[in-house]
């Protein structure tokens, strides 16, 4: 058995205030320089919704363009605006900050989060608006409670405030008064991914015509763990998100592998689909408060915005072979062992070259390639290059070497096979998985037979291995609906079933006489 892709959400959420307030370059700059002129200067460079919302970028990763058109638009894309900028898309949706403070409360199950009244009567209407906020998300937030309150909470309680246009509205206070695992901050960091994991897996839902009932099992792929002293990253995500959702009858787990996660988890569901586990599977996955800002010394320094304002969240619903939808290719995965070392070539080659020499396959049999889809006009002010175009440029230069490319198809390669990149830097967001919406719909479509998703990750950052880390997989064009095992057709087991049937009965009869 096979399992295919029904269909991906994929959703940003628009979060200048958590920038200054939250993201890791600012609180540790905070900390260290607290009179920095990067500080004082960083109001001046946070965007507008309307700004970000009208960003080429964003409005490709929500499914309003296609990235084969965003390649053709010349670069740097942060001084201009898309023609085209709506705030939803195919895909998903760009919400707004004030919206999404009322969507954490609503995330929030321990009463840790506080409103300021105010704030939440001015802005409920427009989250209700939101097609995929329903009556049961909505009776879950709070009218709130007055000003003078949340800033006692925020001054005296150790609370982590959360803010509006410069303005306190609400505070998330800490679960413990001892345990660092349960304080504000990693309270607000997980209520965060949360919130943003319940758009992501709504829109998701709704763009595949997928109901919620259907959904047998959830895996969270975020950045972020949750836990007490006791276990700090026990998880779990994926139900806690699954039960704001409404996913009444999916059970679910969490998957960590740093920014690899994803593509490890897809390849997790697309298996327990093929092995019969589940009908439905969703991979799902929410926003990184501590990556927001990341490179913005770089960004000011240049008189540039602040372009990691937005949280990304993303969904992809796998399900049984209907016939129709992208398969995910099982047999042709690739894997980074602990052997493979991490160098360049021979990561490259463990990923991409041999799960296709496996299959009697060479590098120009896959259509396209996505490997690390980061924005490249947030990383190139701040020294980062273009990830994605280094990517393919490594495996041409791989596939040349190994005979399977001629030198001069090097300078094509990466715009015949590859793709420019387009999602935010949220770490495991970019890594391959943004491409799967476009696939799918480019394979259905005809555009193309079938593409590779490569997810690394680097699993040194937890300082528990130096190893290097990453998995590949390929979803192709269906090959048709799979009837049972053995391939016998449905008619026959019937037609199997009622002979035994009758044999039986006459045996019986016989026995009888």
């Amino acid at each position: 058995m096979s399992s295919v892709i029904k269909g991906a959400g994929y959703s940003l959420v628009h979060t200048p205030d958590m920038v200054i307030h939250n993201g890791a370059t600012q609180t540790t700059e905070r900390i260290v320089n607290p009179e920095s002129e990067y500080l004082k200067e960083l109001p001046n460079h946070i965007r507008t919704y309307e700004q970000a919302v009208a960003y080429y970028p964003n409005q490709a990763y929500i499914g309003n363009i296609h990235p084969d058109d965003l390649a053709k638009i010349p670069m740097p894309w942060n001084d201009q605006e898309c023609p085209l900028h709506e705030r939803y898309g195919k895909f998903g949706e760009i919400m707004p900050q004030e919206e999404f403070l009322l969507l954490m409360q609503a995330c929030d199950v321990f009463d840790l989060v506080e409103l300021d009244a105010d704030f939440v009567a001015a802005h409920k209407d427009a989250l209700a608006a939101d097609p995929i906020i329903d009556e049961t998300i909505m009776a879950r937030i709070k009218d709130g409670v007055p000003a003078e309150k949340v800033k006692a909470l925020v001054e005296e309680e150790h609370a982590e405030g959360l803010y509006h246009l410069g303005q306190l509205v609400g505070a998330v206070k800490r679960a413990h008064d001892v345990d660092v695992n349960l304080s504000a901050h990693v309270m607000h960091e997980n209520i965060v991914s949360k919130a943003s994991n319940v758009v992501g897996i709504l829109h998701a839902l709704r763009a595949a015509g997928i109901a919620k009932e259907d959904v047998d099992y959830v895996i969270d792929c975020s950045e972020e763990a949750c836990g007490d002293m006791n276990q700090r990253g026990g998880g779990n995500f994926a139900k806690s998100v699954a039960e704001i959702a409404g996913l009444v009858n999916a059970s679910g787990s969490d998957t960590r592998g740093f920014c690899a996660a994803p593509a490890h988890t897809m390849i997790e569901a697309a298996s327990l689909v093929a092995a019969g586990s589940y009908k439905t599977v969703v991979v799902t996955a929410g926003g990184c408060t501590a990556k927001l800002g990341m490179n913005g010394k770089d960004h000011v320094k240049k008189g540039l915005p602040i372009l990691e304002d937005m949280l990304g969240a993303f969904a992809v619903i796998i399900g049984e072979n209907d016939g129709v939808n992208p398969e995910v290719n099982l047999n042709m995965l690739g894997r980074h062992t602990v052997g493979t070392g991490s160098a360049p070539e021979p990561v490259t080659t463990s990923l991409v070259f041999k799960p296709l020499e496996r299959n009697g396959m060479t590098v120009k049999d896959i259509d396209k390639y996505a490997g690390e889809l980061h924005n490249s006009d947030i990383l190139k002010p701040a020294g980062g290059g273009d990830p994605a175009l280094q990517f393919f440029k490594v495996v041409a230069a791989t596939a040349i070497k190994r005979g399977e490319m001629e030198k001069a198809e090097l300078k094509t390669f990466p715009a015949e096979h590859g793709m420019v990149g387009w999602a935010p830097t949220q770490g495991h967001i970019p890594s391959g998985v943004p491409v799967i919406g476009y696939a799918r719909e480019d394979i259905l479509n005809g555009k193309i037979r079938n593409c590779m998703v490569v997810g690394k990750g680097s699993l040194f950052l937890g300082r528990m291995t130096n190893l290097f880390d990453g998995v590949s997989f390929v979803i192709q064009a269906n090959s048709g609906k799979e009837e049972a095992k053995g391939g016998v057709s449905e008619e026959e087991v019937k037609t199997l079933i009622a002979k035994s049937l009758k044999d039986f009965a006459a045996k019986l009869l016989a026995d009888a006489e």
